[in-house]
């Protein structure tokens, strides 16, 4: 595991690596990335569309919104909270037999940590609790806090996650005031980057496994500063080499294929 200081895009950014953060071949795209915007006929027989998520959607908002649209067999990759924006890769028709391959993909979130309390959630979708003070903490601090959530590490999910506990999704039995306990899984942290520092807020970058929470990440990230800390602002930047900057809002979408939607119901 090394520390190096780079630049990334203007602002001065700390990158904690391991020595093989990911494996490369994982960065390429199982199958083939979206060229040119689909169209709705396209797509009823099997393509890949990028949504960048609005904030306070589900991802089931997103993708229901699309099959409406499109009055085709459509599916996501990956399921981002509501409180997260950015990119989800969809697959309709035929290729929705594909979409594993595009869950195993890395993925890169940029985001903002609240230091000095914690949430029941890890996140805004609960009110914020237990304050601590968090003005003595040090760069030194935050970035050793950072090096030492990267690589392979072992990472409980969050109790308020869809995650099943005998039999049951671990949000209901949350809700209902059951205690709970989930296992620990591993998940790799191949870069962390802090990229600002303004206390209480940490601004970061991380690429990370499939199956990585980042609310939990949030919850440990302040649990090792000792001043607790839970996810401000959260956005998925990246799977692969998919790019949200490619991605269109559902309403983008709709508004593409609204002539020749149109057209075929006529």
């Amino acid at each position: 595991m090394y520390l190096a200081e780079q630049k990334r895009r203007g602002i001065d950014a700390y990158t904690f690596s391991t020595n093989q953060p990911v494996n490369k071949s994982t960065y390429k795209p199982t199958f083939a990335a979206m060229v040119n915007k689909p169209t709705a006929a396209e797509l009823k027989k099997g393509g890949v569309i990028l949504i960048d998520k609005p904030y306070k959607w589900t991802s089931f908002d997103a993708v229901n919104s699309i099959k409406i649209a499109l009055r085709a067999k459509i599916g996501h990759a990956g399921t981002l909270d509501p409180l997260a924006t950015g990119l989800l890769i969809c697959c309709t028709g035929e290729m929705t037999k594909k979409i594993s391959g595009y869950q195993q993909l890395p993925k890169e979130y940029k985001g903002i940590f609240h230091l000095g309390a914690t949430t029941p959630t890890y996140d805004l979708e609960s009110e914020p609790e237990n304050n601590k003070p968090f003005d003595h903490l040090t760069e030194a601090a935050i970035l050793e806090a950072a090096k030492k959530l990267t690589g392979d590490i072992m990472q409980v999910p969050p109790i308020h996650s869809a995650i099943k506990k005998d039999g049951k999704r671990s949000y209901d039995l949350a809700r209902a005031g059951k205690d709970i306990v989930l296992d620990a899984r591993p998940v790799t942290i191949g870069e962390f980057d802090i990229l600002e520092i303004k206390l209480p807020e940490v601004h970061f970058r991380v690429l990370c496994s499939t199956g990585t929470y980042i609310r939990s990440l949030a919850h440990d990230f302040g649990e090792l500063l000792g001043c607790g800390a839970y996810l401000q602002e959260l956005r998925r930047t990246k799977i692969g080499n998919f790019n949200a900057d490619d991605a269109l809002t559902p309403q983008e979408w709709r508004d593409h294929w609204k002539p020749p939607i149109a057209k075929a119901t006529e």
